[in-house]
C-alpha cells in the first residue's frame, strides 16, 4: 500500500492489519502485530511528513512479515532501556501544553525488538529505507481429554 505520510495513517494501517490477521485466522497475533505496525508507520509519517510512504504485510508459511518504507535518509535508532525506579517517576506538570517534549520519546524500536521475531532495516538507496518486523506464529496443541 502506497500513502501519504498523514497522522491518520497509523490508526488506519493497524485496521488493515487486523482485518487480514482475523482473515488469515491468525487472531493471536493481533496484539503485537497492530502496536508494532503502529510504531513503524508512525515513524515514518514523522520521518517524512506528506511525503510517500509504503506498507507491506506479508503471510509467510510460519508467520507474517510486516514492513514499512520511508524516503528519509535517517536511520532508526533505538533508545538504550534503562531500569527506572519509583524515584524516577514524577508528574510533569507541562505534559498537556503543546509542543513540549519530555524527553521520553524514542521506546518504540524497543517495544519492536521484544515483540517481534526478527526486525531490521534495509536502506534502499539512492534514499529511503524499509523498516520491518518478523512475526512467527506457534499452533497450540489440542487439549487432552
Amino acid at each position: 500500500m502506497t500513502c501519504l505520510a498523514a497522522p491518520t495513517v497509523p490508526g488506519l494501517v493497524r485496521s488493515l492489519v487486523e482485518f487480514r490477521l482475523v482473515g488469515w485466522a491468525l487472531d493471536g497475533l493481533i496484539g503485537d502485530v497492530s502496536l508494532v505496525a503502529g510504531e513503524l508507520v508512525a515513524n515514518a509519517v514523522r520521518a517524512a511528513p506528506y511525503r510517500e510512504i509504503r506498507v507491506r504485510f506479508d503471510r509467510e508459511v510460519r508467520g507474517v512479515v510486516l514492513a514499512v518504507w520511508d524516503p528519509a535518509a535517517g536511520m532508526p535508532v533505538a533508545r538504550p532501556v534503562i531500569e527506572l525506579e519509583p524515584d524516577d517517576v514524577a508528574p510533569d506538570p507541562l505534559a498537556l501544553d503543546d509542543g513540549h517534549d519530555a524527553g521520553i520519546g524514542g521506546w518504540g524500536l524497543p517495544i519492536v525488538q521484544s515483540l517481534a521475531s526478527e526486525c531490521g532495516v534495509e536502506p534502499t538507496p539512492p534514499a529511503g529505507k524499509w523498516v520491518w518486523a518478523r512475526f512467527l506464529y506457534v499452533e497450540k496443541a489440542a487439549a487432552m481429554p
